[in-house]
């Protein structure tokens, strides 16, 4: 039995050995996230991720702006009266700067939008062994609390592990108007998940990588694996007990190598059920299903270099400053194997992880197209 264990754990851990450096050392402890306010909550968050985050780049200011909660409040003059709000919640390893371009743009629509940071992130990868699957559902469930204390209507919306989260709070809270879901993580694509609370007794780190991302953790420990492991069980009780009857807009690569984008559909047909609720749907081949609220948008865009869509980039705009199109980050690491790194950049495609085709260097698509015709699907579910 113990063989049994062990011999596909190790096919999954790719480097159980980190460098001996302040990336793989945890803090003294996580944040506190349990404030009055979402302004003293911002405040000690960004004084304690100063003191203990091992910074990336040079620009420790940016940086910082980047891996600590925000919010974006309404900008016309005619939406002094709060009525409605969100709350963002990112995925495993990846920051509250996610919802930058998605917060911006709902906020210009009267919106109070809030992106929180889960305990563990913001500082180094080492830090997700810290919490405790009940410090990220209770720090989303404080941060609802709080934003239900200034608006009349509150949605939740997530990426990934984020969507997994608030897909279980929103379960149990029939008072949220509905859910705003990115590349939800319910249903991942990996057969040894389940496997997660033993690994992390064999091992301490699952994947070892350069950490080169400013907003994103590269490097994933099995603590970290097991925490996500524990919101997918989660969500999908929850989904399973009961299907959610409030509008949902979902969005998603077909192409997402992380997760089972099929078994998503499905699960939006459903268990989904409210008839305003929005699947996107990013493929290069209609959508497989009956279902007229699923919508499919051309994934394949040869005259912008982009073959498909990746887990990551339906939540960001073209013009995003770090993971746009003329952004200061490129993902080049893309899973590809016999085919060398061009010297002028701006050569390569983009796509999802592990893409490839003949003579084509693909790096990770890191924003998405249709940016705008989201944004107009997000204000028609939600009006």
């Amino acid at each position: 039995m113990l063989l049994a264990v062990v011999i596909p754990a190790a096919a999954i851990a790719s480097c159980a050995f980190p460098p001996d450096n302040e990336l793989y050392q945890q803090s003294p402890d996580i944040p506190p996230y349990k404030q009055d306010s979402f302004e003293e909550y911002v405040t000690q968050t960004r004084d304690w991720v100063a003191e203990h985050r091992v910074f990336i780049t040079q620009d420790r200011d940016t940086e910082l702006a980047r891996n600590i909660p925000f919010e974006k409040g309404p900008t016309s003059p005619d939406d002094r009266t709060l009525k409605r709000g969100v709350l963002f919640v990112h995925g495993l390893g990846a920051s509250p700067w996610y919802f930058h371009d998605i917060a911006t743009r709902m906020a210009k629509n009267g919106w109070l939008a809030r992106s929180m940071l889960l305990p563990g992130h913001g500082t180094r990868p080492a830090d997700l062994g810290i919490p405790d699957y009940a410090d990220w559902t209770e720090a989303v469930a404080h941060q609802v609390a709080l934003l239900e204390g200034q608006v009349d209507e509150v949605w939740l919306g997530g990426f990934s592990t984020g969507g997994n989260l608030v897909t279980s709070y929103a379960a149990e809270h029939s008072e949220i108007a509905g859910l705003l879901l990115f590349s939800p993580g319910i249903y991942p694509d990996n057969g040894f998940l389940f496997l997660t609370p033993v690994i992390k007794y064999l091992w301490d780190w699952i994947d070892v990588d350069p950490e080169v991302n400013a907003i994103n953790y590269q490097s994933l420990s099995s603590r970290a694996s097991e925490l996500y492991y524990r919101s997918v069980l989660d969500a999908q009780e929850h989904l399973a007990v009961k299907p959610f009857d409030r509008p949902v807009v979902l969005a998603m690569s077909a192409d997402d190598s992380v997760l089972a984008p099929i078994e998503t559909l499905r699960t939006f047909e459903e268990r989904f059920t409210h008839p305003k609720s929005r699947f996107v749907w990013y493929d290069d081949t209609p959508a497989p299903t009956r279902d007229n609220r699923v919508e499919t948008l051309n994934s394949k865009l040869p005259d912008q270099q982009i073959s498909t869509f990746s887990h990551l980039s339906v939540l960001f705009a073209p013009s995003n400053p770090y993971y746009g199109v003329k952004g200061s980050f490129i993902f080049v690491e893309n899973g590809q194997e016999n085919i060398a790194l061009p010297e002028d950049l701006s050569t390569i495609w983009r796509s999802s992880w592990g893409y490839t085709e003949p003579g084509k260097y693909h790096g990770r698509l890191t924003w998405n197209p249709y940016f705008d015709a989201l944004i107009g699907t997000i204000d028609d579910v939600t009006n």
